[in-house]
């Protein structure tokens, strides 16, 4: 099934950091001849002062709007795509979230800071939360360092996509989208699977019995890994199938520098809060760990 991505939709804070992300929100319209929805939401806190609140009044709001719309326009006017602005108030990840199902999104961009220890925990993240809320795939990208050069991306270039698999129904959904962006690109396509470490010989009387017991288990692996892949696949794509031990996030991290991976496709696997606030996803994980875009794939809701 070929992928076709009509309208996108990329979130801005209107800062530097995030340019990364608009850029490849341009390149994505442009290669797949759709409309780029630019996207800016305020998200205006109220204050207090002796037990008296106090909100942004209606001439202030509509400054800050004309501002945001102002410098957007002028960022997208020499930009020969299709594009439309959104710029209103709201919660950031829950409205971002409402505009992609009100405009049929078919994939959205973000960029992220990659926060991590007590700034996360505290702060939180516009990113994990849309991560787990938004109904379309969700791309990341991590800005590179100051000193990498420019951070303008004249076209998209993936040779190389990696999917993770833990053989869950979120991620049978990844690697079907993961297959499609390959066909799409001419890319080669990279399943992995990762196991946690597991100490054999508590299980097995030898070590000979529990060596056998690990291999068997990542061929195995990588069988049922080659089994999700349409026989005629294999006529347009090189595939690669690995099964590796470790902690999911950390290996496929290691794997995506190892390979040169240009875009890496998990899918979402919903936490609760508690787990969310100290564990994080491996999604979440991953992007710490990664220079690559990670794509965010959610399960088809019925």
């Amino acid at each position: 099934m070929k992928v076709e991505l009509k309208n996108i939709l990329c979130a801005t804070d209107l800062s530097d950091f995030s340019s990364h992300a608009i850029s490849y929100a341009i390149a994505i319209a442009r290669e797949f001849d759709a409309k780029l929805y630019l996207c800016h939401i305020f998200d205006l806190p109220s204050f207090s002062v002796h037990g008296t609140a106090y909100m942004f009044q209606p001439q202030q709001q509509d400054n800050l709007l004309e501002y945001a719309r102002e410098k957007l326009e002028t960022l997208m006017e020499k930009q020969s795509i299709k594009w439309e602005l959104i710029v209103t108030t709201g919660p950031v990840a829950d409205t971002i979230s409402r505009q992609a199902e009100e405009k049929k999104i078919d994939m959205a961009v973000v960029a992220t800071h990659a926060r991590s220890g007590l700034k996360r925990l505290f702060l939180g993240s516009v990113t994990e939360r849309l991560i787990r809320t938004i109904s379309c795939p969700l791309l990341i990208v991590v800005p590179p360092d100051a000193d990498a050069g420019s951070d303008l991306i004249e076209g998209l270039n993936f040779k190389n996509i990696l999917v993770g698999c833990d053989f869950s129904p979120d991620s049978y959904r990844a690697v079907e989208y993961g297959l499609n962006l390959a066909q799409e690109f001419q890319a080669g396509i990279h399943l992995v699977h990762v196991v946690k470490p597991v100490d054999y010989a508590e299980i097995v009387s030898s070590s000979a019995l529990a060596e056998e017991l690990r291999v068997n288990l990542h061929e195995s692996s990588n069988r049922k890994l080659l089994n999700l892949v349409p026989e005629d696949t294999h006529n347009w794509c090189k595939v690669k199938t690995a099964c590796l031990t470790g902690e999911p996030f950390e290996e496929i991290g290691k794997y995506a520098v190892l390979h040169e991976i240009d875009l890496i496709v998990m899918g979402v696997r919903g936490l609760n809060m508690v787990e969310t606030l100290f564990l994080g996803s491996t999604t979440d994980r991953v992007l710490r760990r990664t220079t690559c875009p990670v794509l965010s794939v959610c399960r088809v809701k019925k």
